[in-house]
């Protein structure tokens, strides 16, 4: 990122950037910052977009090859073009030499790094990840912005807050802009006001589906469930998230006996640390067979479904009251 940022400054500028990873909030930034550095405004003859995976490498260097008209350079920006698992041979041969007159942006959420196209733009240019931000950088970028709107939030409403959102910045940030206009004439947002606005994520949903199931409040479990139904989540999603989170609180509940501390959790598992200590609590309250139970129970009724034995809608709601029928003990090993 640093480099990005010292290419832009000095304008000095290579001749092949590759921006990826899964935080697309700040991956985008980049991209635009890019732009802007390397386009004049309002230039359209020499700047051009491929978008998704029909791109064609042909056409991409054909273009890379015509000189721009009354401009330093011609940009190109690829996004998302699978390019960097499989397609891009052709690519990366002609940024060996490439034409002194292109700049080519590349912007894809996954890729290989052991594919000759990334290993030929880190020799011939610069390639940066953005991946999801850990829990002190997100903490301090929401205490930014709440700052500049001249207001406060406590440190229990902050983690309430990201709680709610997840780790996504431009869901962060779109929750935020919802946060601001509501407190308009407050100088302190609270948890009222994160709770009377923001939009709880589907996961988050989830999750307290889940919890719901493990305290055996079938009612509240189902009504989350019709809920979600009622957001237009299909039920064949609903059932994934369901059996992720299964699967998810099985390795926690496996990684805690083995002595590991939320960090760690959170680091093997991808979960953010202030959310591993919830699943923490969760994954307690089931035994490691009712997990292993219930992810198969998943599986199970995803196949009754893919063979027309059972319909989605229903077969998602018979999960949901098996599994929250009745008291559950404390989940022991």
């Amino acid at each position: 990122m640093q480099q990005l940022l010292e290419d832009i400054k000095n304008r000095q500028f290579r001749q092949v950037y590759l921006l990826y990873g899964q935080e697309a909030y700040l991956k985008n930034q980049y991209r635009d910052k890019l732009k802007e550095a390397l386009v004049q405004d309002g230039d359209t003859m020499n700047f051009t977009v491929f978008k998704g995976k029909n791109s064609n490498p042909g056409e991409i260097i054909d273009l890379a090859e015509t000189m721009p008209f009354l401009a330093e350079r011609r940009v190109i920006l690829i996004e998302d073009s699978g390019f960097f698992k499989k397609g891009g041979e052709q690519l990366a041969d002609y940024l060996k030499e490439p034409a002194s007159t292109v700049c080519i942006l590349f912007s894809e959420s996954e890729v290989d790094k052991r594919n000759k196209l990334f290993k030929a733009v880190k020799d011939n240019g610069c390639a940066v990840e953005f991946a999801t931000q850990d829990e002190t950088t997100l903490k301090r970028w929401v205490l930014g912005r709440i700052k500049k709107e001249n207001k406060v939030i406590s440190s229990a409403s902050l983690d309430f807050f990201l709680q709610k959102t997840g780790s996504d910045m431009e869901n962060i940030s779109r929750e935020m802009e919802k946060l601001f206009c509501y407190t308009l004439k407050k100088d302190t947002i609270t948890e009222e006001d994160i709770e009377a606005v923001c939009t709880h994520q589907v996961t988050s949903q989830i999750f307290d589906m889940v919890e719901s199931i493990a305290m055996g409040r079938q009612q509240q479990a189902l009504k989350l469930y019709y809920d979600l139904l009622a957001l237009k989540e299909p039920p064949m999603r609903i059932l994934f998230l369901i059996g992720r989170q299964f699967n998810l609180l099985l390795q926690v509940k496996e990684l805690k006996a083995k002595g590991c501390d939320n960090r760690k959790i959170g680091e093997k598992t991808g979960l953010h640390s202030f959310i591993a200590g919830k699943y923490v609590s969760q994954a307690a309250r089931f035994k490691k067979e009712e997990l292993r139970e219930a992810l198969e129970a998943c599986v199970n009724t995803d196949e009754a479904v893919k063979s027309g034995r059972l319909n989605d809608t229903m077969g998602v709601e018979l999960l949901i009251v098996r599994y929250s029928s009745g008291g559950r003990a404390s989940g022991r090993a």
